[in-house]
């Protein structure tokens, strides 16, 4: 595939005729041309034959294309052992927020899943053609935490300046261009993609070594097109570790099948609600914004219809079947996260409570089997199969397809994963296990063995499965295969936590908060893992929206965020599942007090749940384990200690302080200041505002309590007494009982959202080092309940630090 609408040498870019090129980007672009795209190129070029001069060595690419995220590079210069990625902004006289993030998007694609990329030097580059000039902080960009800025006249300037800051190895760029790209998209970006009309090779890896996607889809593609020959009706189970893709291996053939032939009415079905809302909401947002792109006007609306019908949830293709006893138009679906239709005893009591079917007696996959097997002619069932990925209670699992076929369609052709037969992960009746040999026909491309969900690391699912099953001398082997690769750290403060993340990503990289459902005490942290979230704004969404992930606010459990994925996340471990000598205890939360769970299936659900959570993060991971509370018998240290030791022992690194500095309050980008404006500013420390009238210095043990609290809280912050650690621990209820004897956290950290008055703190919005607090009003001074005590030695605690 040519990867550039044009690429030259150099000296050839400087001789060649502006028109010619002009032409040939214009011929290479598949759709109409906008005037305002023309517009740039044609200034893009005349900037660079201007500021390429004297710099003859080298290569110049026009429109590089960037697959996995449907986007292509501005431009890319290669000098000698250097890589500069350019986004142009033609007329801009700010450097926006947008480009830059953009920029560096393209910058970490390149890094990561191109192989002539990934031992160069690479530099992100926004030109923004009418803005002033401004200082560039050259470690930063290297490390891409921001993109070098240049306007028109001083490009050639930093490529020498940053030429001349390094030495290496120099790029051979036919090399370079022709390397393999072995891109690892989310799901949401290969649907996207897929979308768009790029091809599964595009997307995926090509590694020579693993069992890829390219494979598995021709695998489906020729048992679909022999049922069709031969008027059969067949099932294939495709399996696969977690994250190496089976989800996007349904999509493609779906979209392949629908492409090929219409009149097979190819569908992708899931029962993974939060799925099917992130997809179709991305769908409809990108094919919106393309379409803008391309000068054609289509409405969220009609964008929304066609993407509903490509994805759409199972449960509404089975009532749609319950109504109508004829063939459903489909000929060719594709099943998504299989193992988790129901089994007869749950799908019996929908029926029964839902629906109002008194004899409905099927397990989910015998109805569903049931309904293609309608067809006269042919027909393929496409099954997507997780192992060891069943979260609810009545999840069937794959075992319930192999008895609905061997006791109810044995004629049908069943094709299935070697794996299935090898272990006993997928089908535990061996009995079930040897009926499936002897009937079906096994295929190694029908089995993605390697995660591709963490680019950074193949043995992460490996590694997960050995730390849930407490293989200690395996796991810190496949720990010490992994840590150069896929970062992972163990931490007991979520602000920690917190501060690691967002020093972590880059650009646009998302990072969020997951626990499990069940971890219900984790509420003291303000993580509420009752609160429900909507899936597509915290997957969708930037990081200024209070509702995205990024945002660090709203926590996501194993049912928002199975079968997705985010670049980085803080994962928190709750007291539901801990262990105790060496094995896992399982226990659920009813009322005000923990309880053990007995049954087995409940327990490896609740097991299941841990390995999806430990399983979703691409580039890294941060544990969170609390510190257990003597005043919290819901929070004992024994829930948390010995799982916390075990990470350690396994060789984690503990984070105990803030890797990095601290990130200023995320707000929408707001219009730049010019350089000569910014220049005259002089950075001050930020003002400490007391919005509440404090106490005259007088007598203290005439004050009520109240007012010693304003006065001392005064004094102590604008003599800048309180250090970080007080400031973390005066968040914490446990902590501000101990010391304090109040019912609530003595600070409680102000949301951009809140309003200046809630409950139980005083009105007013306290600044303490650059950060808004509430400040606790819960102050009594009675015989029975004097806090006056607590604040005093508190306070004389502080003093003497």
């Amino acid at each position: 595939m040519k990867r550039s609408y044009y690429s030259t040498s150099i000296t050839e870019f400087l001789n060649d005729d502006p028109s010619r090129i002009l032409g040939e980007l214009n011929r290479n672009h598949s759709h109409a041309l906008e005037e305002s795209q023309r517009n740039a190129w044609i200034g893009q070029i005349a900037i660079l034959k201007d500021q390429l001069k004297g710099l003859s060595r080298g290569q110049v690419y026009f429109e590089f294309a960037i697959p996995r995220m449907g986007k292509r590079v501005d431009v890319i210069v290669i000098i000698d052992h250097i890589v500069f990625v350019i986004e142009f902004k033609v007329g801009d006289q700010l450097y926006g927020s947008h480009a830059i993030e953009q920029v560096i998007d393209y910058t970490l694609d390149l890094k990561n899943f191109q192989q002539g990329s990934h031992d160069a030097k690479l530099i992100p580059v926004v030109v923004s053609t009418k803005a002033p000039e401004v200082e560039n902080n050259q470690k930063d960009i290297e490390i891409f935490l921001t993109a070098a800025k240049t306007n028109d006249s001083n490009i050639k300037d930093y490529l020498e300046f940053a030429l001349s800051q390094s030495n290496g190895t120099h790029i051979n760029t036919h090399d370079w261009e022709t390397s393999i790209y072995k891109p690892t998209p989310t799901i949401v970006e290969a649907a996207q993609a897929l979308y768009k009309g790029h091809n599964v090779k595009e997307i995926s890896r090509s590694d020579s070594g693993a069992i890829n996607l390219s494979r598995t889809a021709k695998c489906l593609n020729e048992i679909i097109e022999n049922s069709k020959s031969f008027q059969r009706k067949s099932i294939c189970f495709v399996t696969g570790v977690p994250g190496a893709g089976k989800t996007l291996a349904g999509l493609n053939i779906a979209n392949e099948r629908m492409k090929s032939d219409e009149d097979e009415h190819a569908v992708f079905l899931s029962g993974n609600g939060p799925l099917v809302d992130v997809l179709r909401e991305a769908l409809t947002r990108d094919e919106v914004i393309t379409s803008k792109e391309a000068g054609n006007t289509m409405t969220k609306a009609q964008s929304r219809i066609k993407a509903n019908s490509f994805i759409q949830n199972i449960h509404h293709f089975r009532d749609d079947n319950l109504i109508s006893e004829k063939a459903p138009v489909e000929k060719v679906v594709v099943f998504d996260e299989a193992q988790r239709a129901w089994n007869e005893k749950q799908a019996s009591y929908f029926m029964k409570t839902k629906k109002g079917i008194d004899d409905f007696n099927k397990s989910e996959p015998e109805f569903l089997i049931e309904v293609m097997n309608r067809h006269d002619d042919w027909c393929t069932i496409v099954c997507l199969i997780g192992g060891g990925q069943e979260i609810n209670t009545g999840e069937a699992g794959l075992q319930a397809w192999i008895e609905s076929l061997k006791d109810q369609f044995s004629e049908w052709d069943i094709h299935y994963s070697e794996l299935i037969e090898q272990n006993d992960l997928y089908v535990k009746d061996k009995e079930v296990r040897q009926w499936l040999s002897a009937n079906g026909n096994a295929s190694k491309d029908l089995h993605l063995a390697v995660s591709v969900r963490s680019f950074r690391s193949e043995q992460l699912s490996n590694f997960v499965h050995e730390l849930l099953e407490v293989n200690k001398e395996s796991v810190k082997e496949l720990y010490s295969d992994i840590k150069n690769d896929y970062p992972l750290v163990v931490t007991r403060d979520i602000d920690f936590a917190k501060n690691w993340l967002r020093g972590m990503s880059r650009g646009t990289e998302r990072i969020g908060l997951v626990g499990s459902s069940g971890a219900r005490r984790l509420r003291p942290f303000s993580l509420d893992v009752k609160n429900e979230i909507s899936p597509a704004n915290w997957f969708l969404n930037d990081k200024y929206d209070i509702r995205s992930s990024s945002f660090l606010e709203v926590v996501a459990t194993e049912y928002d965020i199975q079968g997705l994925e985010i670049d980085w996340v803080c994962m928190a471990w709750g007291a539901d599942f801990h262990l105790k000598d060496d094995a896992w205890n399982y226990q659920s939360f009813k009322g005000t007090a923990w309880q053990k769970m007995n049954q087995e299936t409940i327990r490896q659900y609740l097991k299941n749940t841990y390995r999806v959570l430990l399983t979703r993060a691409r580039q890294g991971m941060v544990i969170f384990i609390p510190d257990g509370s003597e005043l919290d018998h819901t929070r004992l240290a024994e829930y948390y200690d010995e799982t916390f030791n075990y990470f350690k022992e396994i060789g984690i690194q503990e984070l105990k302080e803030n890797m990095f500095d601290e990130v200023h309050h995320q707000e929408p980008p707001k219009k730049e200041e010019s350089s000569s404006t910014k220049k005259k500013k002089v950075l001050k420390k930020p003002q400490t505002k007391i919005p509440f009238e404090s106490a005259k210095s007088e007598d203290t043990s005439k004050l009520k309590i109240g007012k010693l609290v304003k006065l001392k809280m005064t004094e102590l912050i604008k003599n800048n007494l309180l250090s970080e650690s007080e400031i973390r621990n005066l968040q914490r209820a446990d902590y501000s009982k101990q010391h304090l004897h109040l019912n609530y956290p003595f600070l409680k950290k102000a949301l951009p959202s809140d309003p200046n008055n809630i409950p139980r703190y005083w009105a007013g919005k306290v600044d303490i080092n650059g950060t808004d607090f509430f400040i606790c009003s819960e102050w009594y001074e009675n015989p029975s309940n004097n806090d006056r005590l607590f604040f005093l030695k508190w306070l004389k605690e502080i003093n003497n630090k």
